[in-house]
């Protein structure tokens, strides 16, 4: 590891040059991470490039857990980690939807659309013993998913949406975090450059309202839901309404939630608990 000192700032002087809002915060990471002088001079000049400090640094923290992170992945937001404690809250049975679930069996969480696997691995972390799922359409995702969740026994599958997962899923999932893309086709070129140009379109583009890659969501998670299980996604407040909207036309019952401190807003489906489409009944 480089040794921190006058180095750093002259570091943050080339990063703020270069139009590094936090200059001071990036100096000190990126010479706490280098090995030696060659890759510290090698990752400021990727950062100076405009390459994310995520994708230069090769991880972020994430709900206190350090995330490995490779070039091209999506980059997890810190407004997500609203949409982490909401799921954890449900199985604790703290949220006023709990009870839903056989507390007598580990919970069953399915990270879809998981890019890094950053939610199922901050889930994992806070549900000890919980059976742990996760896909995403990006092979880079899904690598850097299994390197994240191999620590808590995830298994992650590459493929489009509930493609790829296995059969024996179908009627168990308790948590379905979908974190899926929302951001309307028009508006990606307004976007910071470091993710209109370094993350993946897949992980961005959610169609002409933001809201196309969540219908299809919407459609086709009923049957894997257990009684009782939540489907939890991150809109946009002006979102949330017509997001609420499809997901209770196709017999989730949802409800919207918001945060200042994280800017964040989710909507939360619930399903009945008696089985949908064909989905496990409760007793």
């Amino acid at each position: 590891v480089v040794s921190i000192g006058p180095m750093s700032d002259s570091l943050a002087a080339r990063l703020r040059a270069a139009g590094c809002v936090f200059a001071e915060e990036e100096a000190r990471l990126l010479v706490a991470t280098a090995s030696g002088p060659d890759e510290l001079d090698d990752m400021v000049r990727r950062r100076v490039a405009g390459l994310p400090l995520e994708h230069v640094l090769g991880w972020v923290r994430f709900r206190g857990l350090r995330m490995s992170i490779d070039p091209g992945v999506f980059v997890p937001r810190w407004r997500t980690e609203f949409l982490v404690e909401q799921a954890i809250a449900l199985v604790n049975g703290v949220n006023g939807t709990g009870g839903s679930r056989d507390d007598t069996a580990p919970p069953v969480v399915l990270d879809l659309c998981c890019g890094s696997g950053a939610l199922g691995a901050a889930l994992g972390s806070a549900l000890p013993g919980v059976e742990l799922h996760a896909a995403d359409i990006e092979s880079a995702a899904v690598r850097c998913a299994r390197r994240n969740l191999a620590g808590f026994g995830g298994r992650v599958y590459q493929g489009d949406l509930f493609e790829p997962l296995p059969d024996e899923l179908r009627g168990r999932v308790d948590i379905l975090a979908a974190n899926v893309p929302y951001v309307p086709t028009d508006e990606i070129a307004l976007m910071p450059a470091e993710a209109r140009l370094h993350e993946p379109r897949v992980a961005l583009d959610g169609g002409a309202d933001g809201l196309g890659v969540l219908r299809r969501v919407a459609a086709e998670a009923p049957p894997w839901l257990a009684p009782g299980g939540h489907l939890l996604v991150e809109t946009s407040d002006r979102q949330a309404p017509v997001a609420a909207d499809v997901l209770a036309g196709h017999g989730l019952l949802p409800r919207i939630t918001s945060s200042d401190e994280y800017e964040a807003t989710v909507v939360i489906a619930t399903a009945p608990k008696r089985s949908i489409a064909g989905a496990r009944s409760t007793p």
